[in-house]
């Protein structure tokens, strides 16, 4: 990450939301600080002094009901300095906002990617890597984030039609911003200046050989991170960035890159559906049953307008197939709960007869 010259907080990002929440920790000895990049369980964290290592302290670690309460890029925290070496983070204040999938793999827990976020550029290239249902599903998880989703589809050098590609993206959320630009030659970059203001926070989403590591480099004006080509056979990349980061730029605003998502599997999006399927919501209004899944149930409204083309088939199975993972999803988080419970109340079983025994002698 580029070293930089921060001169107060404000130009990181904050606020009276922060602020307030810090006041609790307002003494000597503690800085606030916001979270710019995690490498190998060590914090790059930047404060009104500069940068500042450190690691998590036991208590938060002990405190933490998962992994996604743990600090992540983005996030505030209370750091407890340390002139001899690393500095401790004490607490992570509360976010105002986050972007979050379920963990890849098995594991059924949520995987923050980027907290306290205003925008989110949904990034997607413009080659033969181009698809909309892929953007769909970060839709959804953006609707969730707190933040607003624009939707940037770069290498608009090498499209062969530009405005149809726009056109299709606009029909998956007609409410979204679509934005069409080239890191390879700056075409319409100033697009993105709307966004790029000053203290606020951007995160760049997408997969492997979008482009975001070039269209940061761009941003910042200079090479600050690596990029990589991509295969010819099918435009996929492989990871340039292998750490989320934050960087602050030329004009002001922060700047969230990410390592590309082979996996996007859905987290918490029950708000989200409403908002990124509006069309299929009003649609469900003329549904015979209030609580149709849109699946066999006679008189689906939905499923008829897809069975005659009022409502595109690509974008229905793929709403079914959202419905699915989340529902499926729902039935692992309640399994993981169970268990959890379980776990707890065996660990206090536990201590009570050790209290027990303790009083008996």
């Amino acid at each position: 990450m580029p070293p930089c010259s921060v001169p107060d907080l404000t130009s990181l990002g904050w606020n009276d939301h922060f602020a307030k929440a810090y006041a609790l920790w307002a003494k000597p000895g503690y800085v606030p600080g916001r979270v710019a990049l995690e490498h190998n369980h060590v914090l790059r964290v930047l404060t009104e002094s500069g940068e500042q290592l450190a690691e998590v302290s036991g208590r938060v670690k002990h405190e933490a009901a998962g992994r996604h309460e743990m600090p992540a890029v983005g996030d505030w925290v209370v750091l407890r300095l340390d002139e001899g070496g690393r500095c401790q983070i004490c607490a992570v204040l509360p976010r105002t906002g986050r972007f979050a999938r379920k963990s890849a793999g098995d594991w059924t827990e949520e995987q923050v990617v980027a907290a306290n976020i205003d925008t989110v550029f949904l990034v997607s290239g413009l080659d033969g890597d181009f698809n909309p249902r892929r953007i769909e599903r970060y839709l959804l998880l953006a609707r969730d984030s707190g933040a607003t989703p624009v939707v940037i589809l770069n290498k608009a050098d090498v499209a062969d039609d530009v405005e149809e590609a726009i056109a299709l993206v606009r029909t998956l959320d007609p409410d979204v911003p679509v934005l069409a630009i080239s890191a390879a030659d700056g075409r319409d970059f100033d697009a993105l200046n709307v966004y790029l203001l000053p203290g606020k926070t951007v995160a760049l989403l997408g997969s492997s050989g979008v482009g975001k590591s070039s269209i940061v480099n761009r941003l910042v004006g200079s090479k600050v991170l690596p990029t990589r080509s991509v295969r010819e056979s099918d435009s996929r990349g492989r990871h340039a960035s292998v750490h989320r980061q934050m960087i602050p730029l030329p004009g002001g605003a922060l700047v969230i890159d990410t390592p590309g998502m082979r996996e996007l599997q859905l987290w918490g999006t029950e708000s989200g559906s409403a908002d990124s399927f509006a069309d299929i919501s009003a649609l469900a209004g003329g549904c015979r049953f209030r609580d149709c899944r849109h699946l066999k149930e006679p008189g689906c409204a939905v499923k008829t307008a897809a069975e005659e083309g009022t409502l595109d088939p690509a974008r229905y199975d793929n709403f079914v197939k959202l419905c699915e993972e989340r529902d499926e999803l729902e039935r692992r988080q309640g399994e993981k709960a169970l268990l959890d419970q379980k776990r707890q109340s065996k660990i206090m079983g536990k201590a009570l007869k050790s209290m027990q025994k303790t009083r008996g002698r």
